[in-house]
């Protein structure tokens, strides 16, 4: 078993001079802080506790100082469970910042953890370990007057932080501190830690919550960095093992079956997410369209470029249409497929499922020059097109307008691709076979929407398919048709 304390000597006097500074500070308290294990939980303020005072959100360092120079009491709004919290208590907070403000370790325990919208990760620079049969992740505590283990966050490392269906998939991790780290192995490269729980398996929330975001985090390290996954699916990483040997130089850890200890020099604890499908150029140097080269390069796809039918009349767009089995599938798709014939496009269809190697997919898409289907996970396959395709979304029946720009329109023109829409009418929906046309799921969708996603989803996404009415629909192909000649 190894130590690694590379600084332990030249700090070892400071801290026990801070160790009894601190010791004094816990005899006696008139300040108390809380610090819920889920780090950007918001935290209420009372100045005295019959005033109701500010909500304030504890995710700095500098934002726990200024909460202790005001003497505020803060505590989480949420029922605490002892067990799952960790407490600090300080008698004067001016010399508790004078103790802090004299130590950067003490500062960047507070900043390695950040808070984004839909997900929560923290960047640990600096020896940390990881111990899988705990669940916990351990940095040195060094040049620190804070006790080592007094503060610790629990981290979820998946990106859907406010989806508690999905989060109930992840397991915790606990981010703490130490005055020495324990290792059983020690690893010279950096490692992010990730959860392959949550809606993996869903093809769109793959691409998503895992491979856009694994893509945005350790491309930085130029394939010098090892990928450590909690939670592991097996099958996950084989149908991915392209995409990850080409971000990862080294084996994958399946850390929750380690019983050593694994020491890294740096580690990134879950996932940097920007947007659904997509990567914001204001916060990266990387864009879609370099993610999509990247995918070219991996699985070798031959065309850059979508057919522009002027340059050879011979040749015939191919499109490509995603049909799916249970729900909102086309029930027609033999007249689909007739009437696009009879435009001039060469038509394939494709229904990937979870088992399609991820490599033919990519081939089929790559050899077309439109894909169309209904709103839905087979959509995400647009990752593969060439620059300049098309794609179209059928809407179904539902007012789900805003998720079906959000998934897949704002991604398809981030990617420098051309998108069309259609969306149905009622009588183009399975659903008016089994409600009345005045019936509120028929003519007033919001209604539903007003009952919550999972009725949302239940009936206009579980169990509504599609009846093209391929008259109304043709304009649409025409259209196409016409940006490929562009």
């Amino acid at each position: 078993m190894h130590k690694c304390s590379p600084f332990c000597s030249s700090f070892k006097e400071k801290r026990l001079t801070h160790g009894v500074l601190v010791g004094s500070l816990l005899a006696a308290f008139t300040i108390s802080i809380v610090f819920k294990s889920y780090f950007c939980t918001q935290l209420s303020a009372w100045k005295s506790a019959p005033l109701q005072g500010e909500v304030i959100e504890v995710s700095s360092f500098e934002t726990l100082i200024r909460a202790l120079n005001n003497r505020v009491h803060i505590q989480s709004q949420s029922s605490m469970d002892a067990a799952e919290n960790q407490f600090m208590m300080f008698k004067d907070a001016g010399l508790l910042q004078e103790l802090v403000e004299e130590s950067t370790s003490a500062k960047s325990i507070f900043n390695a953890c950040h808070c984004e919208p839909i997900s929560n990760y923290c960047e640990i620079n600096g020896d940390v370990a990881v111990q899988g049969n705990s669940s916990t992740i351990s940095m040195v505590s060094l040049r620190t007057g804070i006790p080592a283990g007094e503060i610790s966050w629990t981290v979820k490392p998946y990106v859907r932080k406010e989806n508690a269906a999905a989060m109930d998939l992840v397991k915790s991790w606990a981010v703490t501190s130490m005055e020495f780290l324990h290792c059983d192995l020690i690893q010279t490269v950096p490692a992010i830690l990730f959860s392959l729980g949550g809606f993996s398996g869903n093809h769109f929330h793959d691409f998503s919550d895992l491979v856009i975001p694994l893509y945005i985090t350790s491309r930085q390290f130029n394939g010098e960095v090892q990928f450590v996954v909690t939670d592991n699916r097996h099958w996950w990483i084989s149908k991915f093992r392209g995409i990850l040997a080409k971000l990862s130089r080294y084996n994958i850890v399946d850390i929750d079956q380690e019983r050593k200890t694994h020491c890294y020099p740096s580690m990134i604890v879950g996932l940097k997410y920007h947007h659904e499908l997509g990567i914001d150029q204001s916060k990266s140097q990387l864009s879609m369209k370099d993610f999509r080269q990247f995918l070219r390069r991996t699985y070798s796809l031959k065309r850059a470029k979508a057919i522009k039918i002027g340059d050879d009349a011979r040749k015939m767009p191919r499109l490509l249409i995603i049909t799916r089995r249970k729900s909102r599938s086309f029930t027609n798709i033999d007249k689909i497929t007739r009437v696009a014939s009879s435009l001039g496009y060469n038509v394939v269809t494709m229904e990937p499922n979870i088992s399609t190697s991820l490599g033919s997919v990519a081939e089929t898409v790559d050899s077309c020059d439109v894909l169309m289907g209904i709103h839905g996970a087979g959509l995400t396959n647009m990752v593969f097109l060439p620059d300049n395709a098309i794609v179209i979304q059928i809407v179904p029946l539902g007012s789900i307008d805003e998720l079906a720009k959000q998934d897949f329109e704002q991604p398809a023109m981030d990617m420098e691709l051309r998108y069309l829409e259609y969306k149905i009418k009622a009588k183009e929906s399975s659903l008016i076979s089994k409600y009345k046309a005045d019936h509120l799921i028929i003519k007033d969708p919001l209604s539903v929407h007003k009952q919550g996603w999972d009725a949302v989803r239940s009936v206009y996404l579980d169990k509504q398919n599609v009846k093209l009415d391929v008259k109304r629909f043709r304009p649409t192909l025409l259209k196409a048709l016409q940006l490929l000649h562009q």
